[in-house]
C-alpha cells in the first residue's frame, strides 16, 4: 500500500498481443454476473473461412478450415484466449507476462501502463544493488535494514529512504535504462508508487533479478540478496503469482486504494516453481472495486499464465 496524491486512472483498455492470425480473429464480449457485480469476459474465436478445394480426379471434393489449418495460436494468443476465460470485473484492466526460465518461452496479454504501487520497490531495491556494485561496495548496515522491511514487509518509510538514496525518479530511470526497461517511468517527487510500468517491463527486470551472470548486469551476490528478500515475504503478503505455484515462490506485490475512485491498484511480480520449472510472471491491474476482487483476478492470471507455458 503507498499514501498518495490522487491522480486520474489511465482509461486506455488493456489489449493482448495481436495473434498470428489477427486478421482472421473476432472478439466476442460475454457478459456475466458474479455476486451481484457485473463482469466481462472477451474471448477471441477464430473466424476462418470456409473453402472447397479442389477435388482430385476420382476423389470427393472437401471442405478445408484454412486459418486451423495454416495457423495456430502462439504463446501470446494461447495466453489471450486464458485470460479471456477469467470473470475480469466491468471497467478493470489486467496485463500479464510470463517466461519459462528453462526453454526460454514466454508469452505477454496486454501493454498498457500501470501504476506500480509496492512492486517498485525490487526496483528501487535493485537500482540500489547496482549503484553500490558500481562504487565497489556491499551495502551499509541501515541500507540493509531499510532493504529488508521494505521488500519484506513492504515498509513505506523504508522506501522513500530508498528512493532518495538512488536519486529518485531520476536514478530509477539510470538503472533501468542499464536493467533494459523501456516502458517504465519514475514517480514524480516522492511518489514512487505512482511509477507507471507495463507487464512486459516487469518481467524485464525479473529476469535481471533472476537470470544468470550473462544476463543480468547485477552481480551474483546482488542477486542473491535480492531474491533472498523476495523468498521471505512476510505471512499476509505472500498472495499473487504465488497462486500459480505454492510451494516454491519468491515475490513482491503492490496495492494501492486511488482516492480519487475508491478502485484498485493490484499487483505482483516474482518467479514460481511448478513441476520442477521455474517461471516468472508479472500481472498488473488496476479498477479493482475491491482489494480481494483484485487480488483473486491477480492470482487466476497467474494460474492462467503458468498453465499456458506448461502446456507449450
Amino acid at each position: 500500500m503507498f499514501p498518495h496524491r490522487a491522480r486520474r486512472r489511465s482509461d486506455r483498455p488493456s489489449r493482448g498481443r495481436p495473434l498470428g492470425h489477427a486478421a482472421a480473429a473476432s472478439v466476442l464480449l460475454l457478459g456475466a454476473t458474479v455476486a451481484g457485480t457485473a463482469y466481462v469476459t472477451g474471448r477471441t474465436h477464430d473466424a476462418g473461412a470456409l473453402v472447397s478445394s479442389p477435388a482430385a480426379p476420382g476423389a470427393t471434393e472437401a471442405t478445408v478450415d484454412v486459418a486451423a489449418a495454416t495457423s495456430a495460436p502462439g504463446p501470446d494468443g494461447l495466453l489471450a484466449e486464458a485470460v479471456g476465460d477469467i470473470a475480469v470485473e466491468a471497467g478493470a484492466r489486467v496485463s500479464v507476462a510470463v517466461l519459462d526460465t528453462e526453454s526460454g518461452h514466454g508469452a505477454v496479454y496486454g501493454d498498457g501502463a500501470f501504476d506500480t504501487a509496492s512492486i517498485v520497490k525490487v526496483d528501487i531495491l535493485a537500482s540500489l544493488l547496482l549503484r553500490a556494485q558500481d562504487a565497489g561496495r556491499g551495502l551499509t548496515a541501515q541500507e540493509k535494514s531499510y532493504a529488508g522491511t521494505m521488500i519484506r514487509d513492504s515498509d513505506n518509510a523504508s522506501a522513500t529512504a530508498l528512493w532518495k538514496a538512488i536519486g529518485g525518479k531520476q536514478g530509477l530511470a539510470e538503472a533501468n535504462e542499464r536493467f533494459g526497461l523501456t516502458g517504465t517511468e519514475g514517480g514524480d517527487g516522492p511518489l514512487w508508487g505512482l511509477t507507471q510500468t507495463t507487464a512486459a517491463d516487469q518481467l524485464t527486470l525479473l529476469g535481471q533479478v533472476f537470470g544468470d551472470e550473462g544476463g543480468s548486469v547485477l552481480d551474483k551476490d546482488s542477486r542473491r540478496y535480492l531474491r533472498g528478500l523476495m523468498e521471505d515475504i512476510a505471512t499476509g503478503q505472500d498472495w499473487g503469482v504465488s497462486a500459480a505455484g505454492p510451494t516454491g515462490f519468491a515475490l513482491k506485490n503492490g496495492w494501492l486504494p486511488r482516492s480519487s475512485t475508491g478502485l484498485w491498484d493490484i499487483n505482483s511480480v516474482g518467479r514460481v516453481v511448478v513441476d520442477g520449472r521455474g517461471y516468472l510472471v508479472a500481472v498488473l491491474s488496476d479498477g479493482n472495486s475491491t482489494k480481494a476482487g483484485g487480488i483473486s483476478l491477480v492470482e487466476a492470471a497467474s494460474k492462467a499464465a503458468v498453465s499456458v507455458l506448461a502446456r507449450a
